[in-house]
C-alpha cells in the first residue's frame, strides 16, 4: 500500500494536470517502486505547441523528498524555455546540485514545486 504522503502528493499532481486547459497529456505514468518510493513521468503538449516534461523520483522520509527531478519546458520550435534539475554537473553553483537552465545560461536555483512549474508552464504555454 502506498504511503499516505505519496498518495496525497500524486493526487495533487494529477489534479493540477486535470485542471489544465488546451493541453494534451501525451504521457502520465506513476510507477510505484515501493510503499515509500515512486517515479513520476509526465509529458504535456499545449495546443500552442509548447511541451512540458516532468520527471521525478520521490520518497518519503517523514516528508516528501526528491531523489531526482527534471522539469523541462520548451516552445513550439523546440527551443528551451527553462529546465530545472538536480543533475550534479555544475558544482560551483551556490544551489548545487539544484539549478535552472535558461535559453542562454545556467543559474543557481532551489528546486521549485512541481505544482508551481505546472502553473508557470500553463501561463506561458497558453499565451496568445
Amino acid at each position: 500500500m502506498l504511503h499516505d504522503l505519496l498518495a496525497e502528493y500524486l493526487n495533487d499532481v494529477e489534479s493540477a494536470v486535470q485542471g489544465l486547459n488546451d493541453v494534451y497529456v501525451e504521457l502520465y505514468e506513476e510507477e510505484i517502486i515501493a510503499s515509500d518510493r515512486i517515479n513520476l513521468r509526465i509529458r504535456l503538449r499545449f495546443s500552442s505547441g509548447y511541451l512540458l516534461e516532468l520527471n521525478e523520483s520521490v520518497v518519503t522520509e517523514g516528508e516528501i523528498k526528491h531523489l531526482g527531478y527534471r522539469y523541462h519546458f520548451q516552445d513550439a520550435q523546440n527551443k528551451l524555455v527553462f529546465r530545472y534539475d538536480n543533475t550534479p554537473h555544475f558544482p560551483k553553483l551556490k544551489s548545487f546540485p539544484n539549478h535552472k537552465h535558461t535559453q542562454s545560461d545556467v543559474e543557481a536555483s532551489n528546486k521549485p514545486s512541481i505544482l508551481d512549474v505546472i502553473d508557470v508552464a500553463n501561463i506561458l504555454g497558453n499565451e496568445k
